[in-house]
């Protein structure tokens, strides 16, 4: 088993969760999302496609935070399209309950990385997810440790 390092106070679901992705280090963010009445379904809890919305609501701020937002980015060319995105719901939620997004970086690589999401109500974890993202500029893909290093260097201090 390899080892690995907790540096904030994590709850031991996503510590697992996290656990299985061989992380050595993990430094979380956290953004609130309160449920809005027109993210419910007829059945009265927020409808699955809107947890995609709220990982995007969080990377972004995730990225603000780390000085390298979406407008800076793109600013020089760069794009960041989503690869893949795998969501594991586990709890409904409902309008006006508070999701707490806690964000951290997995995989690295010149070329694309990870962002590992737990969404949680209270104590109650209601979703997990992953999503895995690229960057292109003029359309054809860049790495982002040569075309934005500041960029490559602040991702990898997150891990």
């Amino acid at each position: 088993m390899q080892k690995y390092e907790i540096k904030h106070n994590i709850p031991k679901s996503i510590e697992f969760f996290l656990f299985l992705c061989n992380l050595k280090h993990i430094h979380m963010h956290i953004y609130k999302h309160e449920v809005k009445y027109y993210e419910c379904d007829r059945m009265g809890v927020t409808h699955h496609s809107n947890y995609v919305r709220f990982m995007e609501e969080a990377r972004v701020d995730y990225l603000d935070k780390l000085g390298y937002g979406f407008e800076k980015i793109e600013a020089e060319g760069v794009f960041s399209p989503v690869v893949s995105i795998q969501c594991n719901y586990k709890s409904p939620t409902t309008f006006k309950d508070v999701i707490d997004i806690q964000v951290a970086i997995g995989k690295v690589s010149e070329m694309k990385f990870e962002f590992l999401y737990e969404m949680r109500v209270g104590n109650k974890t209601v979703c997990t997810a992953e999503s895995m993202h690229c960057f292109i500029e003029n359309g054809r893909p860049v790495a982002i440790s040569k075309r934005l290093p500041e960029l490559f260097k602040a991702i990898q201090s997150q891990q």
